[in-house]
């Protein structure tokens, strides 16, 4: 696969907003190519020319329209957070190998034009908004460690942590314990990566993911008061 720019995912690899936008932050939870969705989310929020568009990565892979959502992430100038599946997309090109891909990868890779991967390129490991003491990340923190000094592994893969500790995947631990009831904050976070049926509320942090791409819902959380926006699901498109 012939890389066409150099794409480095750096561990330091940190965005601040500071200072904050003039208007609101819509983060938007996992989109997974669902286009439709997207657009009708952004149509609910109504958003101004002072507000500001930030995904929490997994634009694409799964639904039927990745190229789509991250053409309308890159026509509204929005921000996002390096997802799983934009990570390995990422390396693969890079490296020029394939071995890590997923069968839903491949379609993604021959639908992306230039502009889109160099749309990728661009997405952070963290998002932080220091005045709202609000941090945006793909998957999620391990709660002893600095969240500047975790990997890209970690914060694009986290869901639930093992009775030692160590970050997990949930089909692998379902008996773990997510990873975000036991981070104590500050700052809090918003996240995605973990879907689940209804937002994922904790004392610290706010899982958006509602599946969307599985027949759930499209959900953006409104900052800096944590105001909520969904629509649901047009089908299930995968599971």
């Amino acid at each position: 696969m012939e890389a066409s720019f150099p794409c480095v995912i750096l561990e330091s690899a940190h965005l601040s907003l500071n200072p904050p936008p003039r208007g609101r932050v819509l983060v938007v939870g996992d989109v997974h190519g669902c286009r439709t969705e997207l657009e009708r989310l952004l149509a609910a929020a109504n958003l101004t020319d002072d507000d500001r568009l930030i995904f929490v990565g997994d634009l694409v892979n799964n639904g039927p329209d990745s190229a789509g959502v991250v053409r309308i992430a890159r026509e509204r100038g929005a921000l996002a957070t390096v997802g799983n599946h934009e990570l390995r997309l990422l390396r693969a090109k890079e490296q020029r190998q394939t071995s890590d891909l997923k069968r839903a990868d491949y379609a993604t890779i021959r639908a992306l034009a230039p502009d889109d991967w160099n749309y990728l390129a661009t997405m952070a490991l963290t998002i932080e908004i220091p005045a709202w003491e609000t941090l945006i990340v793909h998957g999620g923190f391990l709660p002893d460690i600095p969240w500047k000094k975790q990997s890209a592994a970690t914060v694009t893969e986290v869901q639930v942590l093992d009775r030692r500790g160590r970050p997990q995947k949930r089909t692998l631990c379902p008996e773990g314990t997510p990873w975000a009831d036991l981070w104590e904050g500050p700052p809090f976070v918003v996240y995605g990566h973990t879907p689940m049926r209804e937002v994922a509320r904790y004392s610290h942090a706010l899982g958006i993911d509602t599946g969307c791409v599985y027949g759930g819902h499209l959900t953006g959380v409104l900052l800096p008061d944590r105001r909520l926006v969904q629509v649901p699901a047009a089908r299930r498109y995968r599971g």
